[in-house]
């Protein structure tokens, strides 16, 4: 009995273990059954935000579009949106909805992308956004009044866009608003009156748009409102009064309108604001009392505001925080306090352009280091603060009289710019001047004229007179939120419409005010020229490219041009000169040249602090025989005096090499006229010396070679402002002319996308052309797909790279204002940038070695496994030729395959054939790339059913591109249609003898003229010839009859 009862005892001891275990496990799984599913995106709103990225050529990045679910990831972490460059485009969603299983998306961002295009409608459907931020990009067309739909809205900004139109007064229905920004676009029209119903507004930015007429009185129910941004528009009538009752305003700005003064009294309620700007007020009078309360203010401007009243009849010892006092271009008198000056957070005081009297006040604070004092009638000794180090002054056109015991003490030349005693009055020095504005050398120009170098360090309170003195500069403002910002502005461009590109490499530019003076001149009528250019706003489809520079320009004192827009003036072109002249009397010896800002233009783009005037050079020439001597006459003397004494005094063998180096020059003056000449039809892209590129490409050394085409070879440079380069060497001169040839790269240069490599510029010195492109670090698709050591390409990766190469031919199809035929798609002519974000290459090149102008080629340009069959076989080219070998690079992508096999073996296998078996038998995903070990097998079936849609025998059975973007995307319908295999795949047996690339002879004869507005690429050079037409060719042409 008592081994029995061990034994029961040991099986007791062993179960209870295991039952225990068994209890646990069940637990375990009941737990893990009941752990909810993670939330999933409301379906309407995933498909609205997949739309909207897809129509801007845009993508969820997998931070937080995990496994196709927007609200996953990053969209619901605690990761930061606002001023966050890397989460971009970015969602954030609210996943409380149905027991917090359902997501909304509350928050989107698309901010400085350069997205292009009208704003998708797709995004009424987004009913639960609290946060929209399109800032910065190129959206077009109108405001959608379908944003009143958005009822939860609390904050939307679509600021420097492109947008115009007037504002949709469905934007009333947006009653949870708090912030508006509509600012930098092309609004017109008058203001809605149902913006009053947006009683929670807290912020509105209107400003740098185009509306027009009066302020809604609606805006007075606006009780929350503290920033008011309304400058830069054509708003009329007078200032409102009831923007006084808006007690809780901190900001207002009303600058560059037209608005009809006084200013109302009733702004003194308004003690709030930190920051007051109102300028270019038109008629009346304003007394200085309304502002007596604004203690609270910072920043004061009332720049050009028809204030008519004494500085004392405000106590200013009560502004303790304000930093800047700008009261210039006002009708100001009496005495400048001395209260003023003592204000221990003062920095900058504009108080020029008035008519103060008096003296300097004795004493000022030490953070008060700008001070602009000009245009007034101050007089008598200077303070000893006046000799301060790193202090800015101005008291140019005062009535200061200068003698030996103050001369030195300011910078020296202020003697020739005090009122009514400038240097030299009856006794003229010149009769002539030029100046390089901003220029660091004197530089000979094609009219005759020295520019003389103009590089003196000028800030916000300036001047500087130049040697002789014969010429003068004053400048004076401080640029808006950029107390950084540069006085002159740099550029390595060559300029279109002009000789002289080097007098534009610079300018001087001003944030308020920019005169320049002619001292010492011969009195009697003079041509003044003036030379602007524009630099940065780039010509292209960006945010950068919205900028407006405007201001007016005075001359003597009379004004000449109001709203002046360089750039408007260039017929919308950057880099284009821009000459005005004008004939003006000199009558005192004096000339004065002012460059005006009236509060016009953007404010800041591309960055804060560019706007107000700016000038690249100038000069003043006599319409008259000069009785003076100028500096450059005195030199041409001077070489008539050299020459003379060479001729006397040397051989025949002189007069010989005198006459050669004349012919020398006439030679090389004509060819540099010539190259001007194609340099202005150029002119987008950036010109470059062949010395550049050469020094660049370190003489185009074999170790900066990137590759060889048809079209030449490419290599590696880097260019004297640090851009690195691809610079394509061509390896045959073109069929055209230089002009026309010159007239193609000014077309290329148009063509831009994002999935389109960049072309920077070119070189026209030589038969063999240079081309600059952007620099492509990742290399080309074919290299990193096929060859050993090339990158690893996950499928995400692969299928964003497969769009965006579709995308990008559907822009050169049927986007792009130049309609493009490629002609060679091929992994090879695909790059790859930094974020391997796909770019096509020698896209219309082969247009610059076109032969005849009909859709028939003599030549066909092309590799062999991407050729069309009907370009292959009878010259015959469409857009449906790009189709084709789109289709076939989709497929590489897919397999990791090249279809082009360099063997000729009869039991060869290419991927045409094995796709179609796999998908025929229902087994298309054992296509993939077997280094694949995750994919998407729904983005995988999507590529591959397009790739055989493309791949259709027949071109009228190939969809356009566009199609093939939305069946890629995942559009149903698209979808939808099925595929039937080509006869060609039944009957393929290729034998092929020759290279991979080739051209044939006529194989066709033209039929028709090619269709209107499609810019047809042509033949590449250098190519060899085919053999005999395979089966293959044979069978697919037969079918595309």
């Amino acid at each position: 009995m008592e081994p029995r009862l061990s034994c029961c005892g040991f099986l007791h001891g062993s179960v209870f273990p295991v039952l225990l275990f068994l209890l646990l496990l069940n637990s375990w799984r009941a737990a893990s059954q009941a752990q909810p599913a993670p939330p999933q995106t409301d379906p309407v709103e995933a498909a609205a935000v997949n739309a909207i990225l897809g129509k801007l050529g845009l993508s969820a990045p997998p931070s937080w579009n995990i496994s196709g679910n927007p609200c996953s990831g990053a969209a619901t972490d605690e990761t930061q949106l606002d001023d966050n460059p890397a989460f971009n485009p970015a969602i954030k969603c609210d996943c409380s909805d149905q027991n917090n299983t359902l997501c909304h998306v509350t928050r989107f961002k698309i901010n400085t992308l350069d997205a292009v295009g009208p704003i998708p409608e797709e995004l009424r459907n987004l009913t639960h956004l609290r946060k929209l931020d399109l800032r910065k990009n190129y959206f077009t067309g109108p405001l959608p009044a379908f944003i009143g739909e958005l009822t939860a809205l609390e904050s939307m900004t679509v600021g420097i866009n492109a947008l115009s139109g007037p504002i949709p007064k469905e934007l009333g229905n947006l009653t949870n608003l708090v912030s508006l920004a509509l600012g930098s676009n092309n609004f017109n029209g008058t203001l809605p009156d149902e913006l009053g119903k947006l009683t929670k507004l807290r912020q509105i930015y209107i400003d740098s748009n185009d509306f027009s007429g009066p302020l809604p009185s609606t805006l007075s129910q606006l009780k929350n409102l503290s920033i008011l941004w309304a400058s830069d528009n054509n708003f009329t009538g007078q200032i409102p009064d009831y923007l006084g009752s808006l007690t809780n305003l901190t900001d207002l700005r009303l600058q560059g309108n037209s608005f009809q003064g006084p200013i109302p009294r009733s702004l003194s309620n308004l003690v709030k604001l930190s920051k007051l700007r109102i300028g270019e007020i038109v008629n009346g009078s304003s007394p200085l009392a309304f502002i007596g309360n604004m203690t609270s203010l910072g920043e004061l401007v009332l720049r050009n505001s028809k204030i008519s009243d004494i500085l004392a009849s405000v106590d200013f010892s009560k502004f303790g925080n304000l930093s800047l006092l700008d009261l210039s271009f006002n009708n100001i008198t009496g005495q400048i306090p001395q209260s003023i000056l003592n204000l221990q957070s003062l920095s900058y005081l504009f108080l020029g352009n008035n008519s103060l009297l008096g003296s300097l006040p004795a004493t000022k604070s030490p953070l008060l280091t700008n001070l602009d004092f000009s245009y007034n009638h101050l007089s008598g000794n200077f303070p000893s603060w006046a000799t301060e180090k790193k202090l800015q002054l101005n008291l140019v056109a005062n009535d200061f009289v200068m003698d030996s015991s103050n001369n030195s003490v300011l910078p020296w030349g202020l003697d020739c710019l005090q009122r009514n005693t400038p240097c030299f009055l009856g006794s003229p020095q010149s009769a002539s001047f030029a100046v390089d504005c901003g220029g660091s050398r004197t530089i000979s120009g094609s009219d005759n004229s020295m520019y003389q170098a103009d590089n003196a360090n000028l800030g916000a309170a300036s001047y500087y007179v130049a040697g002789a003195p014969t010429w003068g500069v004053s400048s004076v403002g401080l640029f808006t939120n950029a107390p950084n910002g540069s006085y002159i502005i740099y550029s390595s461009r060559q300029f279109d419409n002009t000789l002289d590109s080097a007098l534009f490499q610079t300018a001087r530019m001003s944030p308020s005010s920019l005169r320049y003076y002619g001292i010492g001149l011969e009195n009697g009528n003079y041509t003044v020229t003036l030379q602007f250019a524009e630099v940065d706003f780039p010509d292209i489809l960006s945010w950068t490219s919205r900028g407006r520079r405007v201001f007016d320009i005075y001359i003597q004192g009379e004004r000449k041009a109001q709203n002046f827009d360089i750039r408007k003036t260039a017929g919308g072109k950057s880099f284009t000169v821009v000459k005005k002249q004008y004939v003006i009397p000199v009558t005192k010896n004096f000339l004065e040249i002012h460059l005006f800002w009236a509060g016009k233009g953007t404010c800041c783009i591309p960055s804060k602090g560019y706007y107000g005037p700016a000038v690249s050079a100038l000069s003043a020439t006599p319409n008259f025989v000069p009785t003076v001597r100028s500096s450059a006459d005195s030199k041409s003397n001077s070489k008539t005096g050299v020459i003379v004494g060479v001729v006397v005094g040397v051989s025949v063998v002189a007069l010989i090499a005198l006459a050669g180096i004349f012919l020398w020059c006439q030679k090389r003056r004509k060819l540099l006229l010539e190259l001007e000449e194609l340099y202005t039809i150029v002119g987008r892209p950036n010109v470059f010396s062949y010395g550049e590129l050469r020094s660049g490409t370190e003489n185009f050394c074999s170790g900066n070679l990137l590759g060889e085409g048809g079209y030449g070879s490419v290599y590696k440079g880097k260019l004297s402002d640090g851009r690195v380069v691809a610079v394509k060497q061509l390896s045959q001169s073109s069929n055209q002319g230089k002009k026309q040839f010159a007239a193609e790269i000014e077309t290329i240069s148009r063509v831009q996308h994002r999935n389109l490599v960049r072309l920077y510029g070119c070189c026209l010195e030589s038969n063999t052309p240079l081309l600059v492109y952007e620099y492509l670090e990742n290399g080309s698709l074919d290299h990193a797909l096929f060859e050993k050591g090339g990158l690893h390409l996950d499928w995400p990766t692969r299928f964003e790279i497969c769009l965006g190469i579709a995308r990008g031919i559907a822009y050169l199809h049927e986007e792009s204002t130049i309609r493009i035929v490629h002609r060679d798609i091929k992994a090879s002519n695909v790059l790859l940038d930094a974020d391997l974000n796909p770019k096509i290459s020698d896209f219309g090149l082969a247009k610059l070695y076109d032969d005849k102008k009909t859709h028939v080629s003599t030549k066909v340009a092309g590799t062999f496994g991407y050729l069309a069959p009907e370009y292959a076989m009878r010259g015959h080219m469409t857009e449906k030729v790009d189709v084709f070998a789109f289709g076939v690079v989709a497929l590489e992508i897919v397999a990791g395959e090249s279809n082009y096999q360099n063997t000729f073996e009869e039991n060869t296998t290419y991927i045409f054939e094995r796709v179609w078996e796999l998908y025929e038998n229902g087994r298309p995903l054992e296509f993939v790339d077997p280094k694949l070990t995750e994919y998407n097998g729904d983005e995988v079936l999507r590529v591959i059913r397009a790739a055989l849609h493309c791949t259709q025998g027949a071109p009228h059975k190939r969809p356009p591109m566009s199609k093939v973007v939305s069946m890629l995307t995942g559009d149903a319908a698209d979808m939808a249609e099925e595929v039937t295999k080509p006869s060609y795949i039944t009957e393929w047996q290729v034998k092929v003898v020759g290279s991979g690339s080739f051209s044939s002879t006529q194989v066709g004869s033209s039929s028709t003229q090619p269709s209107s507005g499609v810019h047809l690429a042509s033949p590449e050079p250098g190519d060899a010839t085919p053999v005999l037409p395979s089966p293959l060719f044979t069978s697919i042409i037969d079918e595309g009859r």
